[in-house]
């Protein structure tokens, strides 16, 4: 009889227990579903934010080809400074993408590049990190 008895209390136990984790599971389905229908929402919003904000750069395209063109000697400097940068990105990508140091430059200057301002801190030449701005005395 007590071995009946106990056989009963670990089945009632065993039944307790698959229907708290039964209900553990019906509230976790509830939660995803729950996160899923925020996460269409967010991705709903973002996707009609991105195409305002693609409608809004056309219309300022759009905008800007009805200007008058640039002066030619802009034009040069802008072809100029991109081929610089286009020359120089393999060499500041490690460190623009934070995988590593700023690179160093070597102290010959190129023709035409004005010398660095005194009072720079050389650390910051150094590093081709820009300038600190310079402290103004009170007026």
């Amino acid at each position: 009889m007590d071995e009946e008895f106990e056989l009963s209390r670990k089945h009632e136990d065993i039944l307790g227990k698959r229907a708290q984790l039964l209900e553990q599971m019906e509230v976790r389905h509830q939660h995803q579903r729950a996160k899923k229908k925020e996460q269409t929402t967010l991705s709903k919003a973002a996707q009609e934010r991105n195409a305002q904000l693609l409608g809004d750069l056309k219309t300022l395209e759009d905008k800007m080809r009805m200007k008058q063109p640039l002066h030619p000697d802009v034009l040069t400097l802008e072809t100029r400074y991109w081929a610089s940068v286009e020359e120089k990105l393999p060499e500041w990508e490690p460190f623009l993408l934070g995988r590593g140091p700023a690179p160093r430059h070597s102290r010959a200057r190129s023709p035409g590049r004005r010398r660095l301002e005194k009072g720079v801190p050389r650390d910051a030449q150094d590093r081709g990190l820009p300038p600190r701005p310079r402290k103004h005395p009170a007026v």
